[in-house]
């Protein structure tokens, strides 16, 4: 047996493995991330194991063995490659993918140095010299020798106000500092994000309700136990809080946590709260920072300087050498789930993450994933809720208006007469309102402005997407049918896509309220680096009367002075061609409402559908979880979609479209293969029935030249699944006659094929 070391951890090093033969006496104890001792030329180094293989690349007379295993090593790195294997292993990728997904620092950016100047003789001496620099006409030094007199004692001052300020040239700072007058300190730090931030001191105590989960949690880690917890608690019951507490307890046990939120645009509103608690120990780390900012949050967690980590997916891997809790704030949110190799999702890293670590991982959302909920009511998971509001505030009044009657009495505006007079009514009162398109862009489903009527497949329940050429197309199943010229339900010629987007509405509210103040925030408005927290910051401060957004304004973020909120075109995330689409609408109908009435007023919700009738618009009004939740499982265990069985997504891919098809069968047959060997080998008890499906094109058949094929299958073992990936890698990686084909994988996948 080989162990496949990598040297050093470092993004220059990651692709360079060496390898070494495993003396039998470690091969009980060689595996991926073992800090080992190994021969390097001449001497002694130490190494990572990544990989164990039956495989020599080189003569095996030639290869080394192991020296052995290093005592004392550094646990921290070594748990992050055991991950990057179990994420290899679990979703298909090669090992250094993985570890480029678990070390996200990629290489040290420049070092960040501070520079000052300080008197290294008395004041006395320097009043002396400073008399001789005035006598000798030596201005620039006598500016220097004065200002350094009159700071106080042991003062320095800063290298960039001398030279900026003082105009003293570096030529006549290094004068003066051989001559042995006045020292150059250097110091190193640390680039800070949120150094700049000044808020009120902390001073909540948490209700009877937030308390009684906190003890829940507490209790089962005085006991030993580390379970994950889902917390469903309604929008505005003070989830955040709970969360604060935990991580208090867990800092004053000498341990640290991590904090996932779904959106950069949460970031600052929850930065600041938990900077008022928690003072410098909290730090943050998303794609708006510089490489420098990145990697120095990083080494701050590596170093100790902090205890407490807040960011989006990447977050999860930030280098704590105790950690003790890792929280998944908004766990619903399919941004947890990476859409690029690999495909991994962050709750099911973060749990085997925290077994590792002996942490806990907290979940929490006013909406649980169906996935979490299924876990929580199987006892996967331990269930913990939140039912009221903070101070028993009343959930906002929820109203839902018909599009296809707004039709019918003339209204062809994206307003609602009923929105339009509640929007109205706030900008009279001084009141915010919060405006929120549900997808950006425009959609690929068809519907009917007269009737509602959406175009489905007939064999999979979901909506047809539009493709060039005039044809409609299943990408479960491959079913095609042409589009329609009229609505096939009434006959109604307003049969099409929906195709406003936030600029053309932001245009709209202009023109029909000209006295209004508004603000904008989509991808296009939020480019630069500060620009979110500029939004937020101006809409909270009540610079703007109506805030008009993508689904980003509608997560998480707590403003209260907002009573209404316009839910615009609540089908265009229901009617996708995807089987999580109910399950996505209610939570954005249900977040997006959380946002009205959390100050002392109470709030509003209009929500805008040509389907009111949908069980996903109907529970999403009353606010009814359980009533959403029962429907969707009974349509999942029907349709055998995740979470009662699993799905694996095969996705092949090439420049050649004969390869990509030709790849795409052999993909499939190997499969077939595997299911029916697997069924001819066990006794009927024991057989999972798997569902083959494909090769179909992807929803996207064709992106930069490049061709895209299809295949799924369902199980209700993930074991077998996973034995089916292996089997295919193995298979692929053989077959040198692709070459130019490639293949990856997608487990439990959360967005359209």
């Amino acid at each position: 047996m080989y162990a496949n070391v990598i040297v050093d951890i470092s993004h220059e090093k990651l692709d360079k493995t060496f390898q070494y033969s495993i003396p039998d006496e470690l091969l009980c104890d060689i595996r991926p991330g073992v800090c080992v001792d190994i021969p390097f030329g001449s001497r002694t180094i130490t190494g990572y194991v990544i990989e164990v293989t039956d495989k020599p690349e080189y003569d095996p007379a030639r290869t080394k063995p192991l020296i052995g295993i290093k005592a004392d090593s550094v646990a921290v790195e070594a748990k992050l490659i055991a991950l990057a294997a179990w994420i290899r292993r679990n979703y298909g990728s090669t090992m250094n993918q993985a570890l480029k997904t678990v070390i996200p620092v990629k290489k040290q950016a420049k070092e960040q140095v501070s520079r000052s100047i300080a008197l290294k003789i008395d004041k006395v001496k320097a009043r002396a010299q400073l008399a001789l620099c005035e006598a000798k006409k030596q201005k620039a030094k006598a500016r220097l020798f004065r200002a350094l007199i009159d700071a106080d004692d042991g003062a320095r001052l800063e290298y960039s106000f001398v030279t900026g300020k003082l105009s003293v040239s570096a030529a006549t700072i290094r004068a003066l500092e051989q001559s042995g007058f006045i020292e150059v300190i250097t110091q190193s730090g640390y680039r800070n994000p949120v150094e700049h931030m000044s808020v009120d001191t902390y001073d909540k105590v948490l209700n009877a309700a937030q308390q009684s989960v906190v003890d829940a949690i507490e209790g089962d880690i005085a006991a030993g136990l580390r379970n994950t917890y889902l917390i469903k608690g309604v929008t505005g019951s003070g989830k955040t809080e709970v969360y604060m507490e935990l991580i208090a307890h867990c800092i004053q046990s000498g341990r640290q946590a991590i904090v996932l939120i779904p959106e950069i645009a949460l970031t600052y509103q929850t930065v600041m709260r938990f900077f008022a608690r928690f003072g410098n120990r909290v730090s943050i780390i998303n794609s708006r920072l510089s490489n420098g900012e990145r990697y120095d949050q990083f080494e701050r967690a590596k170093n100790g300087d902090i205890d407490i980590m807040i960011g989006p997916r990447s977050a999860l891997f930030t280098p704590f050498s105790n950690l003790g809790l890792i929280i998944i704030d908004e766990e619903h949110e399919n941004s947890y789930k990476s859409e690029s190799v690999p495909r991994y999702h962050a709750r099911e890293v973060a749990i085997e993450y925290a077994r590792m670590s002996d942490a806990i991982v907290v979940l929490g959302s006013a909406t649980p994933s169906v996935d979490s909920y299924y876990k929580a009511k199987t006892g996967v998971y331990r269930l913990l809720e939140l039912d009221k509001r903070v101070d028993d505030r009343p959930l906002p009044k929820c109203e839902v208006v018909d599009l296809r009657q707004e039709l019918r009495e003339g209204n062809r505006s994206i307003l609602s007469t009923r929105l339009q007079e509640l929007m109205e009514e706030r900008l009279l009162n001084g009141q915010q309102t919060m405006l929120f398109l549900n997808r950006r862009g425009k959609s690929a489903f068809m519907s009917c402005r007269a009737c509602g009527f959406v175009v489905k497949c007939p064999h999979c329940d979901v909506s047809l997407s539009e493709h060039s050429g005039g044809v409609m197309v299943c990408h479960y199943c491959g079913y095609r049918q042409p589009v329609p010229k009229v609505c096939p339900s009434c006959g109604s010629k307003y049969i099409s896509g929906f195709k406003a987007g936030t600029q053309k509405i932001e245009a709209m509210v202009a023109k029909r309220f000209p006295q209004a103040r508004i603000l904008r925030m989509d991808y296009d408005t939020t480019r630069a680096k500060d620009a979110y927290e500029k939004i937020l910051q101006a809409f909270s401060n009540h610079e703007a009367d109506i805030l008009i957004g993508t689904q980003m304004i509608v997560k998480g973020h707590d403003f209260s002075n907002v009573t209404l909120v316009g839910v615009l075109a609540a089908d265009m995330s229901l009617h996708v061609n995807d089987f999580h689409a109910a399950e996505r609408t209610f939570a954005l109908l249900t977040q997006a409402a959380g946002r009205a009435g959390r100050g002392k007023l109470p709030g509003n919700v209009v929500i805008q559908t040509y389907d009111p009738d949908h069980y996903a618009i109907r529970t999403a009004k009353e606010q009814d979880y359980e009533a959403f939740y029962d429907k969707e499982i009974e349509y999942r265990r029907l349709m055998n979609y995740p979470p009662v069985w699993n799905m694996l997504l095969v996705h092949v891919t090439s420049p050649d479209e004969s390869e990509c098809s030709s790849m795409a069968q052999q993909v499939y047959d190997i499969a077939l293969q595997m299911i029916s060997h697997t069924d001819e080998n066990q006794s009927p008890d024991d057989r999972h029935l798997i569902q083959l499906i494909g090769p179909a094109d992807a929803t996207i058949a064709k992106v930069n030249d490049i061709y895209r094929k299809v295949i799924y299958m369902k199980t209700s073992d993930y074991a077998a699944l996973i034995s089916i990936k292996d089997v295919i890698e193995q298979a692929v990686k053989a077959d040198t006659a692709m070459k130019h084909a490639n293949i990856s994988f997608d487990f439990n996948p959360m967005s359209g094929f």
